[in-house]
């Protein structure tokens, strides 16, 4: 596969590998900041190429698990309203509330309709005009563009009957959070390269300057990540700290000033909730006034009053808050693997197809016939191939 072999070859792998272990004097800490990181360096074999180097540790870089349960379950109430649709991408149907998920209440009778794309319920809206079309918005700033061009589509085609839940949050207020809490150990971070595709990274030279702590922008492969642990590293030993972009290929510093406008245009910076986290200050988006016709937490006030739900959902035996944190690594979690699996899981890192504790399932250790890029044949294609989509 053309611009996707190049960045799983074996043999430069192999060498950043030895450059990384030669460069190291002591057992530094990096946080990765996106799940589908997460899920590559546990697929590649990376991770435990470089355990006796680097402790690798992964934030809540995975949206879907750091939606508040408060919004799942306002979500569930809507779709039980007998005129209402509450559409959402899949992978958020098996996310737990705080005590249930949209897929149990699509068996229950709740309205809930799979879509793939935001501009899909606007066209079930134009369909269904006697119907209310709630569009579940969750994720980064990487799917806040879509969301905001679906309010201004439906804007153009006069629709009262669509409106979007919104629970978009932004990544870098979250890593802000995470240097600031007193039990920190971060030392680095690898920077989520599909974030800076569309917010840039120039205010992350800010936050390295702040917290003296190294940034290195990357993508999802193997060369991709081990080239932004080694420009973390080679920092680390030399006292500095700067934001590098070992994903020079798709992310620039500006990002994609044309997507942020479209994103500013229709929302604005807002204080969020963060499952596992808390509210963190400028953590997300929320519709501006002018498209308060197409918010549907004003549009139903009264579903949304009936909710009185914790901010944070940290309690019973799920440890969400500890891995999203970086505290605690999923194996290490009492319920892994036991009363928590992905078949019945305890929370949303287990559901998550970008959860931390759903690699560490599938990966650690790497199981038998799992594509690891130090042994890698590449004669053997299997359904890995492809960068995360995140």
């Amino acid at each position: 596969m053309k611009y996707v072999d190049e960045f799983r070859d074996p043999q430069r792998a192999k060498a950043l590998i030895t450059k990384i272990r030669n460069t190291v004097t002591q057992k530094w800490v990096l946080m990765d900041v996106c799940g589908g990181q997460t899920h590559s360096l546990l697929r590649h074999g990376i991770e435990q190429e470089l355990q006796e180097h680097i402790e690798l540790i992964h934030g809540p870089g995975c949206p879907v698990c750091v939606t508040p349960a408060e919004a799942i379950d306002f979500a569930i109430r809507l779709s039980h309203r007998p005129d209402t649709i509450l559409a959402s991408f899949g992978d958020m149907l098996r996310v737990p509330g705080t005590g249930d998920s949209l897929l149990n209440a699509r068996t229950n009778g709740g309205n809930v309709k799979t879509v793939y794309s935001p501009i899909d319920a606007v066209q079930l809206a134009k369909q269904q005009p006697h119907q209310q079309i709630m569009f579940f918005a969750v994720g980064f700033e990487t799917t806040a563009p879509a969301t905001a061009l679906a309010v201004l589509q439906a804007a153009e085609l006069k629709l009262t009957n669509f409106s979007l839940l919104v629970s978009h949050v932004r990544v870098q207020p979250a890593m802000d959070a995470i240097l600031r809490s007193p039990d920190n150990r971060v030392q680095a971070f690898l920077g989520a390269g599909h974030v800076c595709t569309v917010a840039g990274f120039e205010t992350y030279c800010e936050l390295a300057d702040e917290f003296r702590v190294p940034i290195a922008i990357t993508g999802f492969e193997p060369t991709d990540l081990l080239d932004g642990i080694l420009n973390c590293v080679i920092q680390l030993e030399a006292g500095t700290c700067d934001v590098s972009n070992a994903y020079a290929r798709i992310a620039g510093q500006q990002g994609n000033p044309q997507a942020m406008e479209i994103i500013e245009r229709v929302y604005e910076v807002a204080d969020r909730p963060w499952r596992g986290l808390g509210t963190i200050a400028d953590g997300g988006y929320v519709l501006r006034d002018a498209w308060s016709d197409f918010d549907a937490e004003r549009k139903f006030s009264d579903v949304a009053a009936s909710a009185s739900l914790p901010i944070v959902d940290v309690t019973g035996a799920c440890r969400a808050a500890d891995v999203l944190s970086g505290r605690l690594r999923p194996h290490e979690c009492p319920e892994f693997g036991t009363r928590c699996h992905p078949d019945s899981p305890l929370g949303a890192p287990m559901v998550s197809s970008e959860g931390a504790c759903a690699a560490y399932f599938r990966f650690h250790p790497l199981p038998r016939g799992a594509y690891n890029v130090f042994s890698f044949d590449p004669t053997q294609r299997g359904d890995t191939r492809a960068e995360s989509p995140s």
